[in-house]
C-alpha cells in the first residue's frame, strides 16, 4: 500500500515538533507501506537542524511556503517601549489574523501538491499530522476530490490549546476557528490517531465518523548509541527544549535558591525567555544556572546522556497537563538518566514515570516539593548511588518508537 504523509515540521526544520513525522517516514517503509512525504520547501521555523537527515526509504516532496516566518513575538517586544514596540507589534499582525493558525496559507500550494501526489502514485491513504492545525485542511480538501482515504494525527488539541490566553479577543476568534476545524477532522476522517490518551478523550467526544486510537511517541533507544555517561565535579541536571505560554522554570529556580547546594549545575538548553533570564538574576545563582541556545538534536542528546539527572517540566494549565504526555517524555526515558519530573501528580506523564521507575515526581509549582526532590537527587549523587536509570526489556519493547509505528501502520492497512 502506499501512503501520504502530510507535515508542517520535516528537515531541514529542526526541534521537536519534527520527530514524531520523520519517524513516521522512516519506519513505515520497513514494514512494507511505501511512503510519500509532504512538506514545505522552507517553513520560516524557528529552528533547522542541518544535521537531521531526511529518511532514505520514503519519497520527500515539497511545496512552497508562503507563510509568515515564525517569531517569538514576546521576547521581541521584551523590554521595548513606545514607537519600537508599537512597529514590531504591526509586522506580526498578519500572522496573528491569520485562522485556524498563521500556516494556513501554506494550503495555497500544499493542496494542489497534495492532489498531484495523490493521483500520480495512486496513494491510498493521506495521514496529516498536527500541529498546526491547519495541515487537517489538506487531508479534506484531497479527500473530498479524490476519495482517498484519511487518517489525522493529533499531537496536540485540536479545539483548544493549553498555553493560549483566551481572554484576548484574536485568540478566542482562533480558538472557535480551531473547533470548526476539529469538527471537520471528526465528520470527515476515516480514523484519527491522537498521540496521547487525553487528546484521544477529546476527539470521542465530537462524536467521530472514524475510529479514533491512541498512538504514543516512542522511545528512540539507537538515537543515544555512541552517547556516554562521565560523572563530572558537579551536579549537572539538564532541560532541554524551548519555553512558552504557561511553561514555567520559576518555581524550579526557587527551589534550586532554596536548597542551598552549590555543586550543582543546571542547564536551560534551548529557548529562555528574557524575562524569566532577568527574573533568575535576582535569585543570585551565578554558575549553577546555565543557559544555551537551541541546538541540534545530536548535541542535545549528548547533553541529556551526560547529564546527572533531567528537568521534566509540564505545567498544570488549569487541570489540562494532567493528561499531556509529550515527545520529550519518551526521549528522557531513551536517556535512561534520572528525570527530576515537575509535572502534575497523578497526571499521565507522572503515572509513566513512577511505573517505569525512571525518576521522581513533584507538583510543577510546588517550591518546597521540588527543593526536596533536588536534594534527594543531589544526595543520591554525593554517594554514587545515583545509578543510570535502564529500563527493563519489556519496558523498552514497549515503550518503543518501532512497536508504535507498527501501531499506525496497523491503522492505515485496515483502511487501504
Amino acid at each position: 500500500m502506499k501512503v501520504l504523509l502530510v507535515t508542517m515540521y520535516f528537515p531541514p526544520a529542526g526541534g521537536g515538533g519534527v520527530q514524531r513525522p520523520l519517524k513516521f517516514a522512516t519506519h513505515l517503509p520497513a514494514l512494507g507501506i511505501e511512503t510519500h512525504v509532504l512538506a514545505p520547501d522552507d517553513p520560516k521555523w524557528l529552528y533547522s537542524d542541518p544535521g537531521l537527515a531526511p529518511p532514505t526509504q520514503a519519497w520527500i516532496h515539497r511545496a512552497r511556503y508562503v507563510g509568515p516566518r515564525a517569531r517569538r513575538l514576546a521576547d521581541e517586544l521584551h523590554g521595548r517601549r513606545g514607537l519600537d514596540r508599537l512597529s514590531r507589534q504591526a509586522r506580526s499582525l498578519s500572522s496573528r489574523v491569520l485562522v485556524p493558525d498563521e500556516n494556513v496559507a501554506w494550503n495555497l500550494t500544499a493542496i494542489p501538491a497534495a492532489l498531484r501526489i495523490v493521483r500520480a502514485q495512486k496513494i491510498d491513504v493521506v495521514l496529516t499530522t498536527s500541529p498546526p492545525n491547519s495541515v487537517h485542511l489538506v487531508g479534506a480538501a484531497v479527500k473530498r476530490a479524490t476519495g482517498v482515504r484519511w487518517v489525522a494525527d493529533l499531537r496536540d488539541s485540536v479545539g483548544a490549546h493549553p498555553h493560549r490566553n483566551v481572554e484576548r479577543t484574536a485568540v478566542r476568534v482562533k480558538e472557535k476557528v480551531s473547533e470548526s476545524v476539529a469538527r471537520l477532522v471528526a465528520r470527515q476522517a476515516d480514523a484519527i490517531v491522537a498521540a496521547s490518551d487525553a487528546i484521544a478523550d477529546e476527539a470521542r467526544a465530537l462524536d467521530p465518523a472514524g475510529v479514533v486510537t491512541t498512538i504514543l511517541n516512542g522511545a528512540d533507544f539507537d538515537d543515544f548509541a555512541g552517547l556516554e555517561y562521565e560523572r563530572g565535579p558537579v551536579f549537572r541536571i539538564t532541560h532541554t527544549g524551548s519555553f512558552f505560554g504557561k511553561r514555567d522554570p520559576r518555581p524550579f529556580l526557587s527551589a534550586l535558591a532554596r536548597s542551598g547546594l552549590q555543586d550543582v549545575t543546571v542547564r536551560f538548553v534551548g529557548d529562555f525567555r528574557p524575562s524569566d533570564r532577568e527574573w533568575a538574576e535576582g535569585l543570585g545563582l551565578g554558575e549553577r544556572l546555565e543557559v544555551q541556545p537551541h541546538v541540534s538534536r545530536r548535541d542535545a542528546l549528548r547533553l541529556q546522556r551526560e547529564s546527572d539527572a533531567l528537568l521534566l517540566l509540564i505545567p498544570d494549565a488549569a487541570g489540562r497537563g494532567q493528561g499531556v504526555l509529550s515527545g520529550k517524555v519518551f526521549e528522557y526515558l531513551a536517556a535512561e538518566r534520572p528525570i527530576l519530573a515537575a509535572v502534575p501528580p497523578g497526571g499521565a506523564a507522572a503515572q509513566l514515570i513512577e511505573e517505569t521507575g525512571a525518576g521522581v515526581v513533584a507538583a510543577p509549582d510546588d517550591v518546597e516539593a521540588l527543593r526536596a526532590a533536588l536534594v534527594e537527587l543531589h544526595g543520591r549523587w554525593r554517594a554514587g548511588t545515583l545509578d543510570g536509570t535502564a529500563l527493563s526489556d519489556e519496558d523498552r519493547e514497549r515503550l518503543g518508537r518501532g512497536a508504535r509505528v507498527e501501531e499506525l501502520a496497523d491503522v492505515l492497512r485496515a483502511l487501504a
